[in-house]
């Protein structure tokens, strides 16, 4: 259904609504809803936890991207019509009502740092508000003109001479030093998403960075600890993620997608969008094969009838192919050597997303970054799709992992709390911090 009528249609679930918000504990059992915007398509899934930890999907639905650009919304009301499709969908499905959804953060140009963050603790035992103090520290510094916070995320803290703790609450210390990685995106291009959502009567959630979900989705537990780096690559952007010692240490977005691939084929040959997609999928490769000469491909021309019909070799569609693939994982290669973490990452590459899956992208990445490359695909979840289960919705699997707690560090202790406003509260508080 793609009219604007489900989202208002779908019964009211009470449980969702912003006035009687669970904790943080309790929400993560459900049902809760995930929606991945992206240049290509519009996904939107609902799930709950189930009582074996395990995940199940309540309901699905996806749209064609309208109205985004290389991650960001440029066409509100295009994105509108998207996204109420998508949600209404699942909603109908599910037979629940979102209120909030936890999004990718593909837009306003995401950048990764590093902090080390330090807190005198005077010998006592480390408390919560100790770990707030430096999470708040981190944020201060890291603030930037223009910019907003999306993630805060501890990586280890060190409590005097004990190093690498995840969890320092109870340690008697005198210094207490936070890891924290940090990363940021344009205010203008999250409020634009946050003006979206509010016209389909949507109220933004958590923001998730989207190569961040897609590793949720599709790493195993070897590969976060020793070392690995994922590639999402999607229709307008490829993601990059690095982990290592079962911590993100790095994001960024770089600004080339398969459907620049599509354009390049659309271009060269003057056919269509829509013409050019099909000759991608059925008989696009990364790979030169010796058949490709003699195989001839039908091509629609640009403003020809119908039986206008020219025939170019197979070789001439990879001959396109393969140069835009091959500044893709070049620009991954400079990038990851920019970051200074080329040896940290390991030898690992884990592609996911839509456009991994084109024949050849694999053996391609392999030659260019000089690592281990496989195609990564999210564990198989309850009620989700078959045509949903493939790396194309990696990141939306990871959305929802995330929201049931997966990957989250002190998950139990909210990060994100209020100091408190009143004077009484503030000397209590400083008072508990002191003794």
């Amino acid at each position: 259904m793609t009219d604007m009528s489900r989202r208002t249609l779908a019964p009211p679930d009470v449980s969702t609504e912003r006035d009687e918000q669970p904790s943080r504990r309790a929400r993560q059992s459900g049902p809760f809803g995930v929606l991945d915007i992206g240049t290509t398509k519009i996904v939107c899934v609902i799930g709950r936890a189930e009582s074996d930890g395990t995940l199940r999907v309540l309901g699905f639905g996806w749209q064609k991207g309208r109205g985004v650009r290389g991650g960001g919304i440029v066409d509100i009301e295009e994105a509108e019509r998207a996204i109420r499709a998508a949600v209404g969908s699942a909603e109908e499905e599910a037979g629940v009502r979102l209120s909030r959804v936890t999004i990718n953060l593909s837009c306003g140009q995401p950048e990764s740092r590093l902090f080390n963050v330090q807190w005198p603790v005077g010998g006592r035992s480390v408390s919560e508000a100790d770990i707030r103090k430096v999470l708040q520290e981190g944020r201060t510094r890291a603030q930037s003109p223009g910019r907003s916070i999306i993630h805060i995320l501890p990586m280890a803290f060190s409590a005097d001479d004990a190093q690498g703790v995840a969890d320092p609450r109870g340690l008697h210390c005198e210094q207490l030093i936070g890891r924290l990685h940090v990363v940021d995106a344009g205010t203008t291009a999250l409020r634009t998403l946050d003006a979206s959502l509010a016209r389909c009567d949507l109220e933004m959630g958590d923001l998730v960075s989207a190569p961040m979900a897609a590793g949720i989705a599709t790493l195993v537990e070897d590969e976060k600890l020793l070392g690995a780096t994922v590639l999402d690559m999607g229709g307008g952007t490829t993601g990059m993620a690095v982990f290592a010692e079962n911590h993100l240490l790095h994001t960024e977005q770089l600004p080339l997608g398969g459907l620049h691939v599509t354009r390049d084929i659309a271009s060269v040959l003057s056919t269509t969008v829509t013409a050019a997609e099909r000759l991608k999928t059925l008989w696009g490769s990364a790979l030169v094969s010796p058949d490709d000469e003699r195989e001839m491909l039908p091509v629609p021309l640009v403003g020809e009838d119908e039986h206008h019909i020219a025939k170019v070799p197979r070789s001439m569609i990879v001959n396109i192919i393969r140069p835009r693939l091959e500044e893709t994982f070049d620009l991954v290669r400079q990038r990851l050597d920019a970051s200074g973490l080329g040896r940290v990452a390991g030898h690992r590459v884990v592609l996911t997303g839509g456009a991994s899956q084109l024949a050849g992208v694999r053996e391609m990445a392999a030659e260019i970054l000089g690592r281990q490359v496989r195609l990564g695909r999210p564990a198989p979840l309850r009620g989700l799709p078959d045509s949903a289960q493939g790396p194309a919705f990696a990141t939306a699997v990871g959305l929802l992992s995330w929201s049931s707690g997966e990957g989250r560090r002190l998950p139990d202790l909210d990060l994100e709390a209020e100091a408190p406003r009143g004077l009484f509260s503030r000397i209590v508080a400083f008072l508990r911090e002191r003794v």
